[in-house]
């Protein structure tokens, strides 16, 4: 009982160590962006007047002061009935659960045939229910949004010509849908069906960018608001807009290129006592099987896998680079 405290007790602390530094690596994101809105201008305010710029900045600076826009991105965390839909499923949150509830079934009983103690049971009891299903919820997410981004810059230039052709923009949309495959087609085809029953093309292609929440996403539909209030040249936009993105794609694969021995050299950090241990069990079993049936030597591999797992935590929040 007391070696189960004791491992509880560790992997708090371990839990609260990966999450300072996550948090420490926002902070220092967030004081940055302070003060490159902030800039030099502000030592100045109380003695001069602010400039149309300086004023932008110092609006900007409040607006990432404000508490409040912090509780509204937490009510913008999706739900998981928009997970779903952003997965492409066709189930209903019951089904979701209640694929959670044998996910949680399976797992559990792999614990208990494996005759595992009592923390692990109960540990391999929450990784069944809310690890393993939302993790494959997340997987799915990013796949669906990975052949979405591959496909759109390709889309938006055939949205440009059909445009430029004389097409009306809704026509281009039902094309796009019809001649693309996959994720691209599903939401453009459901934009057509909502512009089909009345919905305005903007609330239509906005409700698109809540199924996709991608940066390129929104930016379109930005431009097709734009475009009709405007009525500005939206063949043009989508050109802008598809190079814009295929800018992005090339700067994220110079970055991958540059942070290739970065990620290798961490994977292979992470996976050199594994490659150890098996190597030791193979040559001389006798001396690392303590580790897997004294009392102690468990307690100590326990806290050993525990604290690789916030290194490579720690590791891949510092080479995980966004663009």
């Amino acid at each position: 009982m007391a070696s189960i405290i004791i491992s509880i007790l560790i992997f708090l602390i371990m839990g609260g160590i990966v999450s300072a530094v996550i948090m420490n690596s926002q902070r220092e994101k967030r004081k940055r962006l302070m003060t490159v809105v902030k800039g030099t201008a502000n030592l100045d305010n109380k003695k001069t007047k602010l400039t149309m710029q300086e004023q932008k900045r110092a609006a900007l600076s409040k607006k990432l002061n404000n508490p409040e826009d912090e509780n509204k991105k937490k009510k913008d965390t999706p739900t998981i009935k928009e997970k779903i839909m952003q997965a492409g499923l066709e189930i209903s949150v019951k089904q979701f659960w209640l694929f959670s509830l044998v996910s949680c079934v399976v797992v559990t009983g792999l614990a208990k045939f494996m005759d595992a103690s009592n923390f692990v049971t109960i540990m391999a009891f929450i990784v069944g229910l809310l690890g393993v299903p939302r993790f494959v919820l997340k997987f799915k997410i990013g796949r669906r949004q990975k052949k979405f981004m591959a496909d759109f810059p390709d889309a938006l230039e055939s949205m440009m010509r059909l445009l430029k052709a004389g097409m009306p923009v809704s026509e281009a949309i039902k094309m796009v849908a019809r001649e693309f495959e996959g994720p691209m087609s599903e939401e453009m085809g459901r934009v057509f069906d909502q512009q089909k029953i009345g919905i305005p093309l903007p609330e239509a292609i906005l409700n698109a960018s809540k199924r996709m929440p991608l940066t390129e996403m929104q930016m379109f539909a930005t431009a097709i608001a734009i475009q009709t209030q405007t009525g500005s040249s939206l063949s043009e936009v989508l050109q802008n807009l598809s190079s814009v993105i295929r800018s992005r794609f090339k700067l994220a694969r110079k970055v991958k290129a540059l942070s290739s021995e970065a990620k290798a050299s961490a994977m292979i950090i992470g996976a050199l006592p594994i490659v150890v241990a098996t190597g030791m069990y193979f040559i001389n079993r006798e001396y690392i099987e303590v580790l897997f049936t004294d009392p102690t030597g468990k307690f100590l591999l326990g806290c050993a896998v525990g604290w690789m797992f916030c290194g490579v935590l720690v590791m891949r929040q510092m080479i995980n680079f966004k663009v």
